[in-house]
């Protein structure tokens, strides 16, 4: 890959530049990503191949003839091992490339399966838990994704007679690993970014739980369902609540494993540069047909991020009374001093301009239909306006 693509991305906005993000696929495999130079890449969101999941059977065997061997000869545990192995090789590079207090963000789910008559699990998030801290990752608390099912046989095994039932998998995992320490954010400009890229304080709440119960996926989908089944993409929510959790605006996220391109697009939504490395070609005119729809469903979102906070604000004021926050750009109450700044760009438009690359514009204003004074809401705000004006709110029609 040229580096005047990292360039571009580090060149950053002019006085008067509306906000720009650059998104670029490179079809190889991860295992390999020469083309990324050392340290250039601030988050890196992915969810490979599970080792012992039937489906990847043949993906896996591809890299490695001696894993087919093993599934063959009824060797799980040999199986297991030389799948991971090959994923090794790709933790490596996601070390590589990841700048000093850079996080990589790895979905993860372990694996049940009967070889030889034997039924066993396969714990996959602690076998690639184990090799990120050997190669120097620190690993940060993980996060529990719960993944319920209404199925009524939730049980595996023979029926009502113990003990030959197994309980269900019913969760995944999402590893927080960290490259050196904490990441430092040194110049104005940097500073102004991050306090940009704020969350709300519920969301805060939220999203740094250890156990995610609320994302189910289903609903949040770009992709056709034959699609996801092809790549076993994470729902849209998943990276789009990581990037804004782990990165500001103008960074640049990475997913080696890019599939349908859930990463890039949530990556586009959140106003994140991004580069997703696939091995399979086939998946290029799914994500290229989805490109059209990305800006009413990223800014679907987004509004449904804000009135969420509108529905905080509510709630919250009928508990507790005045906030003594306002945002200085929407001018809506806030919890913390940290979220004054914060502001969720709308996306404009994207283009395609490469074979493989794409460019998103962004409004650097905030929504019209967010902005105004809240009477009554807020303690003293200095941002007040002579005439006051409750905003109102929209209810966003986009069903996900």
């Amino acid at each position: 890959m040229p580096n005047e693509f990292f360039d571009e991305m580090k060149q950053g906005r002019g006085f008067g530049e509306a906000m720009k993000t650059n998104h670029k696929i490179i079809y190889r495999d991860a295992r390999k990503m020469g083309e990324l130079p050392n340290e250039s890449i601030d988050l890196v969101v992915t969810s490979p191949p599970y080792p012992m999941i039937e489906m990847w059977d043949e993906a896996f065997a591809g890299l490695n003839n001696k894993i087919g061997k093993a599934l063959k000869s009824g060797s799980g545990p040999l199986a297991f091992e030389l799948m991971n192995k090959e994923l090794d090789k790709v933790w490596d590079e996601v070390y590589r490339v990841l700048k000093k207090g850079g996080i990589a963000c790895i979905n993860i789910g372990d694996a049940t399966r009967t070889i030889n008559s034997r039924f066993a699990l396969y714990t996959n998030h602690s076998r690639i838990q184990h090799y990120a801290q050997k190669i120097g990752f620190s690993a940060l608390p993980a996060i529990l994704w719960r993944k319920q099912t209404n199925a009524p046989n939730k049980f595996m095994g023979s029926g009502m007679m113990p003990p030959g039932a197994y309980v269900t998998l019913e969760h995944e995992y999402v590893l927080v690993l960290r490259k050196g320490n904490r990441r430092e954010f040194k110049t104005e400009r940097e500073k102004k970014l991050r306090r940009e890229s704020a969350f709300f304080w519920e969301e805060r709440n939220n999203w740094f739980s250890d156990v995610w119960m609320d994302l189910k996926g289903t609903r949040q989908s770009l992709f056709d369902r034959k699609a996801r089944e092809r790549s076993a993409a994470f729902p849209f929510e998943l990276p789009y609540r990581l990037i804004s959790m782990f990165s500001i605006k103008e960074d640049t996220v990475m997913d080696p494993f890019l599939g349908i391109g859930t990463t890039m697009f949530a990556a586009m939504a959140a106003g994140r540069n991004s580069i997703g490395c696939e091995i399979d070609k086939n998946f290029q005119d799914t994500i290229v047909s989805k490109l059209p729809g990305i800006v009413d469903f990223s800014n679907a979102r987004i509004s449904r991020r804000l009135e969420n906070h509108f529905d905080f604000i509510e709630a919250r004021c009928k508990r507790r009374g005045e906030f003594k926050y306002a945002n200085s750009r929407y001018r809506f109450p806030v919890t913390t001093r940290q979220e004054k700044d914060l502001l969720i760009n709308e996306v404009k438009y994207v283009n395609r301009v490469g074979q493989n690359s794409f460019e998103a514009t962004y409004s650097d204003e905030p929504q019209a239909d967010y902005v105004g004074y809240w009477e009554g809401h807020v303690a003293s705000a200095p941002e007040k306006p002579e005439t006051p004006a409750k905003p109102r709110k929209r209810k966003s029609t986009h069903k996900q």
